[in-house]
């Protein structure tokens, strides 16, 4: 009797979750390209499994000092994992593409820069609020509690590390009405020159930090070359993707760039940091690759409940975002006193430990869903009381399509 009334709630369940897809399925608008929200929500997900599976903290001194380390530093033969997970290309370029549109839906309607600016902004930076709180009050706390001054350096670096990528995209966002004709092959030359002055003639370090800029600037003004209709071809998606993966390859094996995409504490060089020609043209074979999965995309978000996933994490992307380097921690930080535990405490240095990050993958992802509990009202606004209907759920399917991108920050 018990088994079959579980049996009978989980198909209870079951059926409402199909439901709940159905009824996000059908407020959608025929208009809407779905491809552009799964594709942010991908770039979403590689990031957060990125940082998750390539970020160790290591507890040294008895577990009270915590510092980073990275499995590719010590197995650098697991460089691969970066090509899967570092999706920033993906991100700018979906935020290329949606901002230009934006901007030119808001022309259209007679919204002025000023206010499509205030409202694409107030949309970005409402949920860092939050973050910057917590963190502001957690430092100080384990300032007084006399915990190790390195260690809360390296907790908030890590905490408040995804706020360059908006520092960035802001700027990009602000830029907008002088990037919607941009070719992407200029700001492609200016890294290219950067890195010949900076690894070829000796040039001062810091000059790469034009490239902070620069390199993000490829895959945003390719982003408006999808709006302005210049890579719909397919032929545009393989020598995107063709030609980014040669170059890269030829960096790599040749120009004595890092393997890794993302960066490795301790490393000479870093290809992110600031970013690299590698990591352009690697971004560049990302973006051929996503242009070449819009339609296959297209058809798979035709089924409700990938649909339905794919939208609930695109209203959450900023939540997720900043997060999930916070999940990270303070799982970390909370089994501490269980000991030094394989895969979470130990350096990162052998397959044993890779094995046993994947297996804390799911706890990872736990805190941070009680994170996105909790915080998720500063992206998306206070819950509407049951029994309404929200005007709210039914206009951000349409954002897309009109242009004003309700509540899609990249």
């Amino acid at each position: 009797m018990a088994e079959s009334t579980v049996a009978a709630r989980l198909r209870g369940t079951w059926q409402g979750v199909r439901r709940g897809a159905e009824q996000v399925d059908a407020a959608t608008p025929a208009n809407r390209d779905r491809a552009v929200d799964a594709l942010r929500a991908f770039a979403i997900l590689g990031v957060v499994l990125g940082h998750w599976l390539v970020t160790a903290l290591v507890a040294d001194g008895g577990g009270a000092v915590l510092h980073t380390a990275s499995p590719l530093r010590h197995m650098p033969w697991l460089a691969p994992i970066s090509w899967v997970f570092q999706t920033l290309a993906v991100f700018f370029l979906v935020g290329g593409h949606v901002a230009t549109r934006g901007y030119a839906s808001a022309r259209a309607r007679g919204t002025t820069y000023g206010q499509w600016l205030r409202s694409r902004l107030l949309r970005l930076f409402k949920p860092v609020a939050a973050v910057l709180t917590l963190w502001t009050v957690v430092s100080t706390l384990l300032l007084l509690s006399g915990t190790d001054v390195d260690t809360i350096h390296t907790l908030a670096k890590l905490a408040l590390s995804p706020l360059w990528f908006l520092l960035v995209f802001a700027a990009l966002t602000a830029a907008t009405p002088l990037l919607l004709r941009l070719n992407p092959l200029w700001p492609l030359a200016v890294v290219l020159h950067v890195d010949l002055l900076r690894f070829g003639l000796g040039a001062p370090a810091w000059l790469g930090w034009v490239n902070v800029a620069a390199g993000w600037l490829v895959p945003y003004t390719l982003g408006a070359a999808w709006t302005r209709g210049e890579l719909e071809r397919r032929r545009a998606g393989w020598i995107l993707l063709t030609g980014g993966a040669a170059a890269t390859a030829a960096l790599v094996a040749w120009a004595g760039y890092p393997a890794s995409m993302v960066g490795v504490p301790g490393a000479g060089i870093s290809n992110l940091d600031p970013p690299t020609l590698a990591a352009v043209t690697f971004g560049l074979a990302q973006c051929g690759l996503a242009l070449l999965l819009r339609e296959p995309l297209r058809r798979a978000m035709r089924r409700p409940l990938a649909w339905a996933a794919v939208a609930l994490l695109n209203l959450s992307a900023m939540t997720v975002f900043l997060w999930h380097q916070t999940a990270l921690m303070a799982t970390t930080a909370t089994l501490l006193p269980a000991g030094r535990l394989p895969g979470l405490h130990t350096v990162p240095d052998h397959l044993g430990w890779a094995a046993a990050r994947l297996a804390w993958l799911p706890l990872f992802a736990l805190v941070l869903a009680l994170c996105w509990t909790t915080f998720r009202s500063y992206e998306q606004g206070p819950r509407r009381p049951t029994g309404r209907p929200s005007k709210v759920v039914r206009s951000r399917p349409a954002a897309q399509g009109s242009g004003t991108e309700a509540r899609h920050h990249a």
